[in-house]
């Protein structure tokens, strides 16, 4: 399946193109928002825009050849410097889910640098309301080099 960018996802979501286990609501797609801030923050190496989407002390478990690379969200950001190299990552095909002030976004993804997959996998983000905000409480992704690319 092609990626599609955000803002084709909240306008499909908003229009009721969308199979109801996506972005069918505004809820749903507020739950988004935070999620594709966050990526856009990375793809400018903007830390202040990503740590304006989590709980810092937040935590990251990224699945990587086996083994569990373990971080807070704070210490994940740290990690995101400028650099010499583009990079992205493209969200597609979304499932949100909300119960009160609690939700979960599951959704593959493909992580590009200087605009070729360098891996993909699955992005499952878990996030509470505060103040009548969505942040991210947590983030777990799994990772593959055969991208069927």
């Amino acid at each position: 399946m092609k990626a599609r960018s955000f803002a084709v996802i909240v306008a499909a979501a908003l229009s009721g193109a969308m199979a109801p286990a996506f972005a069918s609501t505004p809820e749903q797609s507020a739950v988004l928002a935070p999620v594709q801030a966050m990526f856009d923050g990375m793809a400018k190496y903007d830390q202040g825009a990503m740590r304006a989407t989590v709980q810092p002390e937040g935590s990251v478990a990224l699945l990587r050849k086996g083994k569990v690379v373990r971080m807070t969200l704070g210490e994940f950001i740290d990690r995101i410097k400028p650099g010499k190299d583009t990079i992205e990552e493209r969200i597609h095909d979304p499932l949100v889910r909300i119960d009160g002030d609690l939700a979960m976004v599951w959704t593959p993804y493909e992580f590009l640098v200087n605009g070729k997959v360098k891996h993909c996998g699955t992005d499952l983000v878990h996030l509470v309301k505060m103040d009548g905000r969505w942040l991210i409480a947590g983030i777990a992704d799994n990772s593959r080099d055969e991208c069927g690319h």
